[in-house]
Parts: C-alpha cells; sequence; structure tokens
C-alpha cells in the first residue's frame, strides 16, 4: 500500500472537514445506489479471488484512519477500492480520472 494518498482520489472528493458527515452515518437510513454498487464490486472482487474481503477491510480502516481520514465515513470503501486498484496496477491514476470524468458528464446531463 502507497504510504500517500493519490491526488486524483485527494483532488476530487470533497473532505469531510467541510461536510456536515463527519460521523458514523445513522443505521437505519437507506444506502445510496452507488453504496449498494460498491459493494456488490467488492463481494465480486473478494468471490473472484481479486481482492479478499477481510483485506479490503483492514485496507479500509487503515486508509480511512490514515491517508483519507477526512473523508466522509460512508466513501471510504470506494476511496480504499481506488486506492488499493491504483496500488496493484489494474488501473491508472489517468484511467481513474478519465473515467470519473465521463461519469461526471453523464449525470450532469440528466
Amino acid at each position: 500500500m502507497a504510504d500517500r494518498g493519490y491526488d486524483v482520489i485527494l483532488n476530487t472528493l470533497t473532505p469531510a472537514t467541510t461536510r456536515d458527515d463527519v460521523t458514523l452515518p445513522d443505521l437505519d437510513r437507506k444506502p445510496d445506489p452507488w453504496e449498494s454498487s460498491m459493494q456488490a464490486t467488492a463481494e465480486c472482487l473478494s468471490w473472484r479471488g481479486a481482492w479478499d474481503n477481510l483485506d479490503r477491510r483492514h485496507t479500509e480502516d487503515q486508509l480511512g484512519e490514515t491517508i483519507y481520514r477526512d473523508f466522509p465515513v460512508r466513501s471510504r470503501s470506494v476511496v480504499a477500492t481506488a486506492h488499493a486498484l491504483m496500488d496493484k496496477g489494474v488501473i491508472s491514476p489517468d484511467e481513474l480520472q478519465a473515467k470519473m470524468e465521463e461519469v461526471r458528464a453523464r449525470v450532469n446531463r440528466r
């Protein structure tokens, strides 16, 4: 795992210090669609042997408490996954940036 965060992540997400959701989310709330998709992605990575769920959770905890501690708790799974996939060389920071821009443009068209 890298000793520092990736700029593509650090520059894209809004840090928790400027947000209202710095505490743990309400346990009774319904997950946002992206959270359900993220959970499904994590399960597929584990099922196919690419990234074990226990390793993922340890990574989320470690990165969430250090490099990405200023990010909202609910976003830490996606941040840790992006970070780990870049560490593993599965995607590059440029590829992640391009995909985020593509998705943002699609969402803004609606």
